[in-house]
């Protein structure tokens, strides 16, 4: 059934690994955390850091089973959460790349907040501990992708 998982989330997941590739070639680093693969720094940390539309700067970003983080330290401060994206993408694969803006966009559509008010972040930060949720030390809050 795990590889299952794996290979329903693989399309997403090469795509992860493409940019782990580039944090890695570029003086980040890579690690594999509980089957997951964590990459953080380099040049692509800086694009995580200058943030996205909707939810600014964020600390980490999962793409399959790849979570993108801006250090080690984000990596572990934000793992929680991100693994609930994780569970996401295992359960809805390539998908989720369609599915969770629009959840952002219907969200915004009902007075919402595209990021904070989408279902599927509402679903991390209800199955993540509180103190995983608090930002980082450059007051970056984990997002997921």
């Amino acid at each position: 059934m795990r590889l299952g998982a794996y290979l329903w989330a693989a399309p997403v997941t090469l795509l992860g690994l493409l940019a782990a590739f580039a944090m890695q070639s570029s003086g980040g680093s890579i690690r594999v955390v509980d089957g997951v693969i964590e990459a953080c720094g380099g040049w692509p940390a800086r694009l995580l850091q200058a943030g996205f539309p909707f939810s600014d700067a964020v600390a980490a970003l999962t793409l399959g089973h790849v979570v993108l983080g801006v250090s080690t330290d984000a990596l572990d401060a934000t793992r929680a959460h991100e693994r609930v994206h994780v569970r996401q993408f295992e359960r809805w694969g390539v998908l989720l790349l369609v599915l969770y803006p629009l959840a952002g966009l219907l969200a915004w559509r009902r007075g919402g907040h595209p990021y904070r008010d989408n279902k599927f972040e509402r679903e991390a930060r209800a199955a993540t501990p509180a103190s995983s949720e608090r930002p980082d030390s450059a007051g970056i809050q984990s997002t997921g992708r």
